[in-house]
Order: C-alpha cells, then structure tokens, then sequence
C-alpha cells in the first residue's frame, strides 16, 4: 500500500471507533498503532469509560474475529486456552480450543486473574501459540490481546509481573470525556433504540494484513535511531528506576514508531513520532525503586522528564 492508501484506510477505522468510543482521536491512533505493530494493547481506567467497548468495536470494524474472556480469581488456564476432552464416539481425546482462539481477544480486567492463569496467557501474547498435555497448538493470525485493567479498585488482583507488562506494546487511557463529548454521549444515547452503539465493517482480514506489513517499509534515518535509543537507554541511567527498558522494548519502540509514521501517511518516521510514542509504549516498562513509589514517582512523568531532556540531532526528512 501507498502511504496515502494507508492513512486513508486508518483513518476509516478510526472514524469507526470514534462512532462508538467517545475519546480524543489520538487514544485511538495509539490503540491502532499497538495493533498495526503486531502487538498487545492494555487500556487501564476507571470503569464505564469505554474499555470493554473499544476492543468489541475494533475486532467489528475490520473484520477480525472477537472473543471476550472475564478474568477471575477462579480463573483456569483450561478456560481460557482450551483443554483435551474424551469423546465417546472414537475413544479419543480432542482438543477444544478455547476462547484464546480468536483474532482478538479482551481480556477483561486482567489483573483479577491468579499468576497460573496470567502466565498461561503470557504463552499465548509471547509465542503466538498454546501448549496444553505437552501438545503445541498455533493461534490465528492475527492475534492480538487487547486487555483492560481498573486501577482504583485493587482489593482481589495480581499486579502483572513485569514479563506480561513488557508484553504489551501500548498501554494507554481513555480518560474521562470532555463536557462537550459527555453532552455528545447522551446525544447519541437519546437517537437510538439500542443502549450499544453500532459500527460498521470498513476492512477486510486481507486489508488489515497489508496495514500492519505497511510499516516494514517506513525509513528511520540514523538520527531518528539514535535518538528513540538513546531515551531508552536513558530509563537504564535514570535514579528512580530500578530496571529499564529491555532490548526487546527497543525493538517495540522502534516498530511502534515505524507504524505510527505509517498512520499518518508518511514514508518516514520523524523524532515527532518517536515522542508521540514514548510514553504509551516505555512507561510501562519501567520498574520504579521503593524510595520512587514512596515519594509517588510516576512511571510517565520519568519518560516525559526523559524526553525533555534527550537531544535529537538534525533529521534530514
């Protein structure tokens, strides 16, 4: 696709999403860029403010298959991956896939889920694939998680080990509307008959698979390199934090970076694009020290600090 071609297409879906999601544009792009990158999305936010939404709509507009899984603290690994089933009728186990088997998946506030539980889906986000009595199963193509997580409420959750964190490519917020875009909800809300709003289909599985090989051919110039290193490298220095971004939070960074400039119907990715980028997919990387978190350090405002500080060099666009 032409980098006009691909604008076009995103921002199709996004005017979509924006149909059903009340939210400002740019939350959006983030989420489709972390899907666009061939990675994982966490939206963490205070409840009824369109989590649960966003991911059903998304799977709707383009074409994807969508299953929904409610995560519990009696949650099994077997209700969400599948497990092997005796059939009477040939004597033999069978395997019934579960839920996990879709090319998206919500998993619904996350964190409720025990760690056995979590890192039976931390298989599935990291390898594309289940095992389950010692047999290997693939998982569609695309397969992307989009998870929600509350945090308000943290009475009966497991905070996610640092492993799924780095999992997720994004994690942002829908935040609350503005009175403008609350006014808007009711609008939209008195117009129809149904309490869900609808959207319809604007791609295609095919199309979306030519979206997210968009961005393999986005020029990063060496300035543009060296800069989203050296503010990931940055993390690693930095007082308040204990561990940094990894190797492989590089690479996220970089494919991220590489899909947004793709998004916006360019053929080049621009230091603009790596700022836009850096707080949704490193702030959630980091690990903050005990003094950090008792002084109540915030993981972005590390990045953003970062990213003030961080010099670019001249880019030749």
């Amino acid at each position: 696709m032409d980098p006009e071609t691909v604008q076009s297409r995103c921002d199709e879906v996004i005017e979509q999403l924006a149909r059903a999601v009340v939210t400002d544009r740019d939350v959006l792009e983030t989420v489709l860029v972390g899907v666009l990158s061939d990675g994982h999305v966490l939206l963490e936010d205070v409840p009824g403010t369109g989590k649960t939404l966003t991911a059903a709509s998304f799977a709707e507009v383009v074409g994807l298959s969508f299953a929904r899984v409610q995560f519990t603290p009696d949650l099994l690994p077997a209700d969400i991956i599948g497990s092997n089933v005796f059939d009477e009728a040939t004597r033999e186990f069978e395997f019934q896939p579960g839920p996990v088997f879709a090319n998206v998946v919500l998993a619904d506030e996350i964190n409720r889920a025990p760690p056995k539980t979590q890192a039976a889906l931390l298989e599935a986000m990291a390898e594309r694939q289940v095992t389950v009595d010692g047999e290997t199963h693939p998982l569609p193509d695309p397969f992307v998680v989009i998870a929600t997580q509350n945090p308000v409420e943290m009475d009966g959750t497991f905070e996610l080990p640092a492993a799924q964190n780095d999992c997720f490519i994004i994690k942002t917020s829908l935040g609350y509307p503005d009175r403008e875009g609350e006014l808007e909800l009711l609008d939209r809300r008195a117009s129809r008959a149904s309490k869900t709003p609808s959207v319809e289909r604007v791609c295609t599985p095919d199309v979306v698979d030519r979206l997210r090989e968009a961005p393999e051919s986005i020029r990063v110039e060496s300035a543009v390199r060296e800069y989203l290193v050296d503010i990931a490298r940055a993390t690693r220095a930095d007082e308040r934090v204990s561990t940094g971004v990894s190797p492989r939070g590089v690479q996220r960074f970089f494919e991220a970076v590489r899909t947004r400039a793709a998004v916006e119907g360019r053929f080049y990715a621009t230091p603009d694009d790596v700022k836009a980028m850096a707080p949704s997919v490193l702030s959630h990387r980091l690990v903050l020290t005990a003094d950090a978190r008792i002084s109540g350090v915030e993981q972005r405002r590390v990045v953003d600090e970062l990213l003030s500080e961080t010099r670019v060099s001249q880019v030749d666009a």
